[in-house]
C-alpha cells in the first residue's frame, strides 16, 4: 500500500512454494496460490491507514491456469513459467517457428503458455471433461486470479500476460485463429482480452484497475519508462527490457507489449532463465542453504575482480539470444566453493550483457541501466554489470520495483523522486577476459 507521495503505508506477503514432481515440471497448488493473494491483500487492507483508491495485480507472465468458467474453481495446478512439460508438443511446429515469431514476438518455447495448455487438455481428464461440457476456461494465471478476486469466473485477460501464452497476435492484439489452430487449442475457453488499465471489478471493496506482467510493472517504478534506458530485473530469471516507440522486429530477441490502452506501446526483451534460479541450483548442488549462500556472496564477490573459472549457465534452459532449451549447465576450470559461487553470479552478468549487445542492433545503445530484483542487492553483481557493459548502473535503494511500479501505474500518478545508488564502470580486464572465454564456450549463433 502506497500513499500519493509514494511512501509505503502497509505491506503483507505470503510465500508459496512450487512443486517439482519431475525435472521438467514446476507447478503450484492453485487453491493455495489464490489464498495467498487474498490473505495478503486482506492483511494489507487491515493495516492501511485509510481508504484505498485502486489496486493492481502483477504476476509472472507465462504461468497458466485451467478453471471452471461457471464457478472459478481450478481444474489443474497452476503451471509455472519454468515448466517445460509441453516441449514434445512443439516439435511438429518447427517448420512454422518463423511465422509464429513474426505473429507473437516470441520463439517456440515450452516456457510459454500454449504448449502447457495443450498438455493439460490432452492429459488431465478433469480439464478435458470440462471442455466437453462447455465449462472450461484456460489462459494466463493472471486472468484466473483477477476474475476470481472480483467474482467474474470467466475472467478477463490483459495483453501483457495474454501475449505470453503465444496465442495473441501483436498486430491483432487479440487471440489469433491461426495460432490457435497451430497449437491445437480452442478460442472458446479463453477469456476476453481487455486493456491493461481497465475496471476489472472490485474485491474487498477496492477497484481492481490494472492487471499486467511483473516485468512491465517494474519499469514504472521509476516513473514513465525512458527510451534511453535499459531495464534489468534480476529475480528468479533476469529480464533485459528496452522500451520502444514502435514495434520491434528482432531475429533472436523477444518483442512484446509494454501496455495497451488506446494505443499499444512496445518493448524489446531478452531473457536469462537462470538468475536467482541458478543460485538455488548451485546451493542444492553444493548441499548448502540459500541463506548461507547469500550471506557469504557479498564477501566472495568483493574478494576478487573475476572468478578463475566459468559457469555455463543453462539453468531453466539457455535463453536469448541462443534459445537452447536443453543446454547442459557445467563449470569450466577448477576452484573452491567461493570461486564457483562467483562464477555462477558472473554467468548471469555475462548473459545480460550478451542480450544488451544484441539489442543494440535494433535500438540506439542505452545511456544507462536501471537494475532491480533480488540479485540487484548484491553490490558485486551491480558493479560487475557496470564494468562489463561500460554503462552506469542505477539501483533503487528503498523499494521493491514491481509493487511500486504497479501502484504508480494503477494510480495514474507519479510518485516523484526515487533515491538511486550509482555504480560507475571501472576497468576490469579479468572480467572482460572471462566474458570473451565464456562467449567462445557457448554455441555460435
Amino acid at each position: 500500500m502506497f500513499d500519493e507521495a509514494g511512501r509505503v503505508r502497509a505491506r503483507a506477503e505470503r510465500r508459496v512454494e512450487p512443486r517439482t514432481p519431475a525435472p521438467d515440471r514446476l507447478e503450484y497448488d492453485a487453491e493455495a496460490l489464490f489464498a495467498s493473494v487474498l490473505e495478503a491483500a486482506r492483511e494489507a487492507l487491515e493495516k492501511a491507514p485509510g481508504p484505498v483508491r485502486a489496486a493492481g495485480l502483477a504476476t509472472q507472465r507465462s504461468n497458466v491456469a485451467c478453471w471452471d468458467r461457471k464457478t472459478g474453481r481450478p481444474l489443474a495446478p497452476v503451471l509455472g513459467w519454468q515448466d517445460r512439460r509441453g516441449a514434445a508438443l512443439l516439435k511438429p511446429l518447427a517448420p512454422y517457428a518463423r511465422e509464429i515469431h513474426k505473429k507473437t514476438g516470441l520463439f517456440l518455447s515450452p516456457h510459454y503458455g500454449a504448449s502447457k495448455l495443450r498438455w493439460c487438455l490432452e492429459n488431465l481428464p478433469e480439464v478435458k471433461a470440462a471442455y466437453e461440457a462447455g465449462r472450461l476456461a484456460y489462459g494466463p494465471m493472471a486472468a484466473w486470479i483477477a476474475g476470481r478476486l472480483v467474482g467474474n469466473p470467466v475472467g478477463l485477460a490483459d495483453p501483457a500476460n495474454a501475449q505470453r501464452t503465444q496465442l495473441l497476435g501483436l498486430d491483432r492484439l487479440d487471440w489469433d485463429p491461426e495460432l490457435l489452430s497451430r497449437f491445437g487449442l480452442f478460442k472458446a475457453p479463453l477469456p476476453p482480452v481487455v486493456p491493461n488499465r481497465y475496471f476489472y471489478g472490485a474485491f474487498l471493496g477496492v477497484p481492481l484497475t490494472l492487471v499486467t506482467g511483473d516485468q512491465q510493472a517494474a519499469l514504472f517504478a521509476f516513473g514513465e519508462p525512458e527510451l534511453e534506458a535499459a531495464y534489468v530485473n534480476a529475480g528468479t530469471g533476469a529480464f533485459v527490457i528496452r522500451p520502444s516507440a514502435k514495434r520491434p522486429r528482432p531475429r533472436r530477441l523477444l518483442a512484446g507489449l509494454l501496455h495497451v490502452e488506446e494505443t499499444p506501446r512496445y518493448l524489446l526483451e531478452g531473457t536469462v532463465n537462470g538468475a536467482g534460479a541458478a543460485l538455488r541450483f548451485f546451493a542444492e548442488l553444493e548441499g548448502i542453504s540459500e541463506e548461507t549462500l547469500f550471506a557469504e556472496l557479498p564477501a566472495w564477490l568483493e574478494a576478487t575482480q573475476a572468478s578463475p573459472l566459468l559457469f555455463l549457465n543453462g539453468v531453466g534452459g539457455l535463453g536469448s539470444p541462443y534459445w537452447i532449451a536443453d543446454f547442459e549447465s557445467r563449470f569450466l576450470g577448477e576452484g573452491g566453493l567461493a570461486e564457483r559461487a562467483v562464477a555462477v553470479v558472473e554467468s548471469v552478468v555475462f548473459l545480460i550483457v550478451r542480450n544488451l549487445e544484441a539489442m543494440n542492433h535494433y535500438l540506439p545503445p542505452p545511456r544507462f541501466l536501471r537494475l532491480t530484483g533480488g540479485l540487484s542487492r548484491l553490490d558485486g553483481f551491480a558493479q560487475r554489470l557496470a564494468d562489463l557493459s561500460g554503462l552506469p548502473v542505477l539501483r533503487p535503494q528503498e523499494f521493491e520495483a514491481t509493487a511500486r511500479g504497479l501502484a504508480q501505474f494503477a494510480g495514474q500518478k507519479g510518485f516523484g523522486g526515487v533515491f538511486e545508488e550509482r555504480f560507475t564502470p571501472r576497468e576490469n580486464p579479468a572480467l572482460k577476459d572471462a566474458y570473451r572465454r565464456f562467449l567462445k564456450a557457448l554455441p555460435e549463433l
